[in-house]
């Protein structure tokens, strides 16, 4: 995105663009007075726009939004994709300029926009009036400097049929069936239609919409109803390298291929899964040529050595017709995906210039290309993914003496990268959803390693989306949240834990401000739950904590302590922004759960049990409740060390999970499977909950080493780590979701990064902004340690070891050794010995 372009070039409030759709769904008006959801079949429109120049401005701001997402080219060359993500009233519009991209003489402008129709994981439709919102739609704007080019009537338009509505299992599992496919028809769409030679005479043109209900303005310009005001774009453009293939396998199947299944994932999954190779064979770079048996197919299995994700590409030589039904997994398909297999995409061959980019980025590291309709020779000319992350920018950095270390803190920026497009999102590979739990880790991946911290805020206010009664959506801008459907509560107060970062990190006030009524009506949802002993009781909902076999139901230590958590760093927000009242009416309500606290300190086993029911303790115990004692600081201090060393005590610790079972764990007779239990609160124990405790899984884990370096044990966390080196085999350079199971690219497990940064190297904000830094370093069983870290003015460099402490820093530091007295340094390089 151009820099020097930004919301100042374009009118305050109004556009010069009208709301654009193709002629052939002109638009019924309906009822002025009625709204509606109704679920509308997708679509795909064209717009072209020719036009000349004496000559090119200096520069040309442009902006352009769409419903649902758009691809636009300026003279054949492509510009820019959106919009982001977002809710359809808070709706962003992308804004750059285009002089790179014009000539003197003739131009031309095309814009491909898809029109999702059902929601998504990354996208939920508005509720349309009379008749914005039903439709796909478009808008757009430039200065040409002595006039504004606009969308308007004078566009060409085009409805193209060359995507087909056939790419999504009617059976797919919800988890997975907002992930968007893809099925195209080659044979349907000139490749050229986008270029400024195209002959376009055969199209009509473009039906402007306006806005029809009561308050209506009568304009067809933003703003209006029911997508607001638009928003310019806050995070930088997505991008990434170009990555080709590491292996192939060619194989002729004599089987022919199950079209009953309209999926491409799911067809490439079941050929795999059920029908062997009659022939196989091996390559390490393309092109290769295989032939299609007589009432068969081939299979192509590439394998692109680790976890990429983004837009793929594929060239291929073949018969007008030839399908290429492709499946993106994170394993060899060996056997049935767990939650389905999804998100895949269709080619069909027009026979000739057949080069095609799918238009919405997959995750993957395996793509099993499925090739029938032919047995005439195919050729695959070329496979790549050109990956579509959020960009990493700055020298940030961490080096030890212990290389597995290394490889985990490169690991979870990997991991963090991989799930940092147009939001934080749980999974490439899966689901794609904007969780606004998951991505508190994310936020403080960013916050250690990537200077620039603009998707890290834009979490907050994508997150700050709350239901009528005052929590948070589970997942934002999609299908869970279009669905109004249950939520799970804690994760708005890991979404309170990312405000608390944006005070600690930026100190912007104004920011922080505009998120405290949210917070307030999250911590708030909970007060009719409370009891007369200060505790909550029968929270309903999904409380979900963690994968790992806990109990959030009855009187719940785990939820206890993640609302009080929340409230006291909401009071410490209100403190700092000086709103007595609001600090005093959490300082209070905070009091009352820490006095009914007590109840669940089983003092025999130092540390807290997961939950009391009906007065009386139960004797399960998760690491989790220990840990959330001490960072919500329910917990005398004189109890955290002990309750560490109980927690984090090895030979007392098991994996277990309700959901996700490991193959060793013994079974319980006649026990309901994991998602039953979880959903009916009958939970099958499967451990010794006298001696036994649970340990979190890679999620919760972050609020479990919060809670080491809390208790002073900082020096312990790069031991603790090295239990996420089990994820760095195979190939993979990723972080898993789960200890044994689950994705293998799940950005909430990325805790290790950031406490190397935050923990071992030691730097943190003193005070909010960053205006001092904390330098700590605790380096635990390590030699040395060094590294580069990204504040807003600008980068520490701390290099320790075990007899001096060199720092380099913009703003002055407080320096914390252990054992030793605090020093108080100014800005500047400062090297220190002990």
């Amino acid at each position: 995105m151009s820099e020097s372009v930004t919301d100042k070039h374009f009118p305050e409030v109004r556009w010069h663009g009208h709301w654009v759709w193709v002629p052939e769904e002109p638009i019924k008006p309906g009822d002025p007075i009625g709204w509606s959801t109704p679920e509308q079949p997708e679509s795909h429109g064209l717009f072209r726009k020719a036009f000349e120049l004496d000559k090119v401005p200096k520069v040309v701001p442009a902006r352009i939004t769409a419903d649902s997402r758009y691809l636009l080219f300026v003279n054949g060359q492509e510009v820019f994709r959106g919009p982001i993500r977002s809710q359809p009233r808070r709706m962003y519009y992308d804004l750059f300029d285009l002089a790179p991209y014009l000539q003197s003489g003739k131009n031309v402008i095309a814009v491909y926009v898809r029109f999702f129709g059902k929601a998504k994981s990354n996208w939920m439709p508005a509720v349309a009036n009379a008749t914005l919102g039903k439709s796909g739609v478009m808008v757009f704007e430039a200065n040409l400097g002595n006039n504004w080019l606009v969308s308007d009537a004078s566009w060409l338009a085009h409805r193209t049929r060359a995507y087909l509505d056939d790419a999504y299992d009617t059976d797919a599992p919800v988890v997975v069936a907002g992930v968007p496919a893809e099925s195209f028809d080659a044979r349907r769409l000139e490749p050229s239609w986008h270029t400024l030679h195209f002959d376009d005479s055969a199209w009509g043109k473009a039906q402007v919409i306006t806005p029809f209900h009561i308050g209506g303005r009568g304009r067809s310009q933003p703003p209006g109803d029911p997508y607001g005001p638009l928003f310019p774009r806050p995070i930088a453009k997505l991008g990434g390298q170009r990555l080709g293939v590491s292996s192939i396998t060619i194989e002729t199947v004599a089987a022919s291929v199950d079209t009953s299944r309209n999926g491409p994932a799911g067809r490439a999954e079941k050929s795999a899964v059920e029908h062997e190779a009659s022939s196989s064979q091996t390559a390490s770079s393309l092109p290769l040529t295989v032939t299609p048996p007589q009432g068969g197919h081939a299979r192509i299995i590439i394998d692109m050595g680790r976890i990429v994700a983004g837009l793929v590409e594929l060239s291929v030589t073949a018969p007008a017709g030839t399908f290429f039904d492709i499946g993106y997994f994170e394993t060899p398909a060996t056997i049935p995906s767990h939650f389905g297999a999804q998100g895949g995409s269709r080619y069909i061959a027009r026979g000739q210039n057949d080069h095609h980019i799918v238009f919405d980025p997959k995750g993957l590291r395996y793509a099993y290309i499925i090739v029938h309709g032919t047995e005439e020779n195919i050729t695959l000319t070329d496979f790549a993914v050109n990956e579509y992350n959020y960009p990493w920018q700055g020298e940030a950095s961490f080096e030890c003496n212990d290389e597995d270390l290394n490889r985990l803190y490169k690991a979870g920026i990997r991991t963090v990268e991989l799930n940092s497009w147009d939001a934080f999102m749980d999974c490439p590979t899966r689901e794609q959803r904007a969780w606004v739990g998951d991505a508190v880790v994310h936020q403080m991946v960013h916050l250690a390693t990537n200077s620039d911290w603009r998707l890290a805020w834009h979490y907050l206010t994508l997150g700050n989306s709350p239901r009528s009664d005052g929590i948070l959506p589970m997942s934002v801008a999609g299908d869970v949240e279009g669905g109004e459907g249950f939520t799970i509560p804690d994760w708005s107060i890991h979404w309170i834990h990312g405000v608390y970062n944006l005070y600690r990190f930026s100190g912007d006030k104004a920011k922080v401000k505009a998120f405290m009524p949210t917070i307030e009506r999250i911590l708030r949802w909970y007060l009719p739950y409370q009891t007369s002993s200060g505790l909550l009781q029968d929270v309903p909902e999904w409380n979900l904590i963690d994968w790992s076999s806990l109990f959030s139901n009855e009187q719940s230590a785990l939820v206890n302590a993640s609302w009080a958590r929340g409230l006291r760093e909401y009071a410490e927000l209100a403190q700092w922004l000086g709103e007595k009242a609001s600090q005093d009416w959490a300082e209070e309500i905070y009091t009352k759960v820490k006095k009914g606290y007590e109840v669940f300190w089983d003092d025999d086993r130092g540390t807290y049990v997961d939950h009391v029911k009906d007065g009386v303790q139960q004797r399960a115990i998760n690491q989790i409740s220990g840990a959330l004692a001490i960072v919500s600081e329910l917990a005398p201090k004189d109890r955290w060390q002990r309750i560490i060393e109980t927690i984090t005590d090895e030979k007392r610790l098991v994996i277990r999970s309700w959901m996700f079972q490991n193959g060793d764990e013994p079974e319980v007779k006649d026990a309901p499977p994991g998602f039953i239990q979880m959903a009916t609160s009958n939970f099958a124990i499967n451990w010794d909950v006298e001696h036994e405790i649970v340990i979190a899984e890679p999620f919760m884990s972050y609020v479990v080493h919060d809670a080491v370096a809390k208790a002073g044990m900082a020096d312990r966390l790069p031991q603790l780590c090295k239990r996420w080196m089990d994820f760095l085999v195979d190939g993979y350079d990723t972080l898993g979701e789960n200890w044994g199971n689950g994705t293998h690219v799940h950005g909430w497990s990325s805790s290790p990064t950031k406490d190397l940064i935050f923990y071992t190297l030691g730097v943190t904000p003193a005070e909010p902004g960053y205006s001092v830094a904390r330098i700590a370093p605790r380096l635990g069983g390590l030699s040395w340690a060094k590294g580069t870290v990204p504040t807003p003015h600008g980068d520490i460099r701390v290099e320790v070891n075990g007899s001096s402490l060199k720092i380099e820093s913009p703003i002055p530091i407080i320096v914390n050794l252990a054992n030793k007295a605090t020093q108080n340094l100014a800005a500047g390089k400062h090297e220190l010995t002990f």
